[in-house]
């Protein structure tokens, strides 16, 4: 497409009217929390009907913010959407169809741990019309997910991935991290090689992060945590044998085969437009963010009260905002930053960023693409200081 016509479609508003969006339904139930865990989830499963009841009525209550759109992502995520086991799971995507547009070709993804279905009910959840299917893995050695607090073992792992391609899925992720404690280059690249052989179509490899309020934080002093030199090696170790195995580095966290990235979570990076279902949840509508507050509760409450759940947050994202975003997650992916998009959307030269990208790209941490920059995967791991440096150097 032309610079003038990415400029057209801006000025106009076209690119909206052309509206896909993405849903996302937070799941706050857990088996058992982590010890690293900071994500907003529950262990207490009696609320389960009550919160599925609630979901409904959201979902009816917000059609008018999707109409006219087609949404072609959605994704349960958590905590851990599995345990609400098939029916319910089941129910929730018929709901979601009676009140949206759901594109024939939706990706729908369920995350799950290893341990929480069986065979008979990932067949069933294919039924009900799943598509994709997320296990968080972590790793494939039982001494280091007896560390992180996991319920499930390897073997647990290795099954849960075979009976979910028998049942019919055939796009399966799991996730693997690295930087655990005690943690070698030898244990993580035993994991990997394992993880590779279950031949799944895409691993979400991402680095362990001590967040406060969890009781690795309380504990991290004891931690055999790695320094910053084994981190560096594990995360290059995991990009050069996952790209080796044919996986594309298309994020700095994600490897997919080809044409198998994930589209929901493409759509975050993208600064494309979702809706996001239940606690802790968050949405970018119409140039706003928000969040919905931490309390199972709270919302179910207010929804079948007929009342809008609480928010935590709510902003509208001004245009410099936007430029900064589009900066922020362009150079989280392979594709890098666009430099029609940039002068296009945001009315900006590209002259500054082409120089700062043609200084740093020669200690390789970058290189040039047909339409833009994009980093290395030594550009990657260190990601966060390049972006604050280009901002600087914008801001200048």
């Amino acid at each position: 497409m032309s610079l003038r016509k990415l400029q057209v479609q801006y000025i106009t508003g076209a690119h909206r009217r052309l509206r896909r969006m993405g849903i996302y339904i937070h799941v706050p139930f857990c088996a058992k929390k982590c010890a690293y865990c900071d994500f907003y989830s529950l262990t207490d499963d009696a609320s389960m009907d009550a919160y599925v009841k609630a979901l409904c009525v959201d979902f009816r209550r917000s059609r008018t913010d999707l109409a006219g759109a087609s949404v072609d992502t959605v994704y349960f995520g958590g905590g851990t959407p599995g345990l609400l086991g098939h029916k319910r799971l089941a129910q929730l995507l018929k709901k979601l169809r009676s009140n949206f547009e759901i594109t024939a070709d939706a990706e729908i993804t369920l995350e799950t741990n290893p341990a929480t279905l069986t065979g008979e009910d990932y067949a069933k959840l294919v039924r009900a019309g799943f598509n994709r299917i997320s296990f968080g893995v972590q790793s494939l050695d039982d001494g280091e997910l007896a560390t992180l607090g996991r319920i499930h073992t390897s073997e647990d792992a290795r099954a849960a991935v075979k009976a979910a391609r028998t049942a019919g899925f055939q796009n399966i992720s799991i996730d693997i991290m690295f930087g655990l404690p005690g943690q070698s280059e030898e244990s993580l690249g035993r994991t990997l090689s394992e993880a590779i052989a279950l031949e799944p179509e895409h691993i979400s490899f991402y680095g362990l992060k001590i967040e406060e309020g969890t009781p690795f934080h309380e504990m991290r002093d004891k931690l055999d945590l790695p320094d910053e030199d084994l981190y560096a090696k594990l995360y290059l170790l995991g990009a050069e044998k996952l790209t080796s195995a044919g996986y594309s580095h298309y994020e700095i966290s994600n490897f997919a085969k080809p044409g198998l990235e994930s589209r929901h979570n493409l759509r975050y990076w993208k600064l494309n437009e979702y809706i996001g279902f239940g606690p802790a949840a968050h949405s970018y509508l119409n140039n706003t963010r928000y969040g919905i507050t931490r309390d199972l509760n709270g919302y179910i409450s207010a929804v079948t009260a007929g009342q809008l759940p609480e928010r935590s947050e709510s902003e509208p994202v001004e245009p410099e905002a936007q430029l900064r975003e589009y900066i922020m997650m362009s150079l989280r992916l392979s594709t890098g930053i666009n430099r029609m998009v940039y002068e296009a959307r945001f009315g900006r030269s590209f002259e500054k960023p082409e120089e700062f990208f043609r200084r740093i790209s020669r200690g390789g941490l970058c290189v040039p693409t047909d339409n833009g920059w994009r980093l290395t995967a030594k550009g990657f791991l260190i990601s966060n200081t390049i972006i604050v440096k280009l901002l600087q150097y914008l801001d200048e």
